[in-house]
């Protein structure tokens, strides 16, 4: 088993306090992502696991176990970092070795495990080479397979994939997380990239000013982000947030008008709101919908804006532009499209997939029979 468990965790650097009492349980087997942006705190955080900083205030525990003075030697974790760190003059073989030999363990153990890490990153023809021999992905197998021959209780990473190029990222990603599942091991991941973040994790926390935001499963975040942070953060292109107020309060939602007088009835609780309340409305890129016509599907309500550039991408394309009211407006259309500079086009909105925040950037919930559910395909 290996559970983690930090209770009110603040770190100070002198009089400036950079984590501010955080509280987090991870359970046995999850992988479990921080992000946020840079000066976060996340790596801050996980090197406080690590051992690699000391704990200002607040407890950390492993299986039970309080570590707060334990040294990171005698944790029984191992961290894979940015950097590969891996000792040029020896050998796939010797780098992989290295750390059980200054632990006097048997040499037939030893074997082993250099034998069975090999073997699950498929780095057995690597092992008799140098790093400098070895391209970056391959380097970073070798210090990932550092931290699998130690049989760690939970594997850290920070931003291991930051010096990898676009594609070597992707691969490496799917690598992560097929490796996740293998054994079985309990994993906290550190990077700055919410798409990494949203394709390889259990959990998701996110971090800001070195608080815990929010924290869930990828698409409780997409679906149901906490506050205006979480939603900005989470997805990609970013949502959109456009000025609105509220018009009326229904038993089953509420009633927005936008900027340009647009007005929609959103599946909102209206508990916490007025009549007369400025709010932001959030919609995804990829939930807008442009229409040929000048006004909206026959059943939603569409607004209008003008095009300022077009990205076609083959696959999808991304079309910028801005309302009358000057705010930007990003969609995300499937398919090869191309809309020139200047032209106006009209935006259809679903409202059922529009979020809604008050004043203090807090999400209003959606009502109960609009909450959004996920197929999982090979689940009993």
């Amino acid at each position: 088993m290996a559970e983690l468990r930090l209770h009110r965790v603040v770190k100070r650097f002198g009089h400036a306090e950079v984590i501010h009492g955080i509280d987090l349980e991870i359970e046995h087997g999850q992988f479990v992502v921080f992000v946020g942006p840079s000066g976060c705190g996340k790596s801050t955080l996980l090197r406080m696991v690590a051992g690699l900083e000391e704990v200002t205030d607040g407890e950390i525990f492993i299986d039970g176990e309080l570590v707060n003075e334990v040294d990171a030697a005698k944790r029984r974790l191992a961290m894979v970092f940015q950097s590969y760190a891996l000792y040029p003059h020896m050998t796939v073989r010797k780098n992989l070795s290295f750390g059980l030999e200054t632990m006097r363990a048997p040499k037939a153990l030893i074997a082993e495990r250099v034998g069975e890490a090999a073997r699950i990153l498929q780095i057995e023809p690597l092992l008799d080479r140098r790093p400098a021999q070895l391209s970056g992905g391959q380097r970073q197998r070798v210090a990932i397979g550092r931290a699998i021959v130690r049989e760690p209780k939970i594997f850290l990473f920070d931003e291991p994939l930051s010096n990898l190029d676009a594609e070597l990222r992707v691969q490496m990603r799917v690598e992560i997380a097929k490796l996740h599942q293998r054994i079985d091991a309990t994993m906290i991941y550190v990077t700055h990239d919410q798409v990494e973040a949203m394709t390889m994790a259990d959990t998701i926390v996110v971090l800001r000013m070195g608080r815990v935001e929010q924290v869930g499963t990828p698409l409780d975040l997409y679906n149901e982000p906490a506050n205006l942070f979480v939603a900005g953060f989470i997805g990609s292109p970013r949502m959109n947030f456009l000025e609105a107020m509220v018009a009326r309060r229904r038993d089953d939602g509420i009633d927005v008008r936008l900027h340009d007088g647009t007005l929609l009835v959103l599946p909102r609780d209206s508990d916490s709101a007025r009549d007369g309340d400025r709010l932001t409305l959030g919609v995804r890129p990829e939930h807008l919908v442009i229409r040929d016509g000048h006004g909206g599907d026959g059943e939603r309500p569409s607004i209008r804006a003008t095009v300022n550039l077009t990205e076609p991408l083959g696959g999808e394309s991304f079309v910028y532009g801005s309302l009358q009211s000057g705010e930007p407006l990003t969609i995300k259309q499937p398919g090869q499209i191309f809309i020139r500079a200047g032209a106006g086009i009209a935006v259809s909105i679903d409202p059922a997939l529009c979020h809604l925040f008050d004043g203090e950037g807090r999400a209003l919930a959606a009502t109960s029979r609009h909450r959004r559910s996920s197929l999982v395909v090979g689940e009993a």
